[in-house]
């Protein structure tokens, strides 16, 4: 059983900053996939970005590229997101997402491919 604890998030304006972090404990192994989702109100839950550990390969959905920076830590086995440039649009519940292995990189973005889920955080981005 893997348990993922998120934080960070919160309130910002637009064009501001915000980080967030999931730390991953539990029966953890030295190899995997992990990625952060979100879900807006009335919306399906999308990708956001991936990142695999070791070799580091990542993904980003096209809204968020060039604006979200996703960073792993292996030694913490904790993953990151660096939100820049926020928009009103960016504002949902950001899931962290895990599985205990690496994902080939034509599957990263496939929300079933991955096995454990934080419980979300809030990201609101004002106007």
């Amino acid at each position: 059983q893997v348990q993922l604890g998120e934080s960070g998030g919160g309130l910002v304006q637009t064009g501001g900053s915000l980080g967030l972090s999931c730390a991953a404990s539990g029966r953890t192994a030295s190899t995997y996939t992990m990625a952060w989702f979100r879900q807006a109100p009335g919306k399906e839950r999308e990708f956001v970005a991936a990142i695999r550990s070791r070799g580091g390969q990542t993904s980003y959905s096209d809204s968020v590229k060039g604006r979200f920076t996703i960073s792993v830590n292996n030694a913490l086995n904790t993953v990151y997101l660096q939100m820049n440039s926020l928009k009103p649009e960016d504002t949902a519940v950001y899931y962290c997402a895990r599985r205990e292995s690496w994902i080939i990189v034509s599957a990263l973005q496939s929300l079933q491919m991955y096995d454990n889920w934080g419980q979300g955080t809030q990201v609101t981005v004002s106007s």
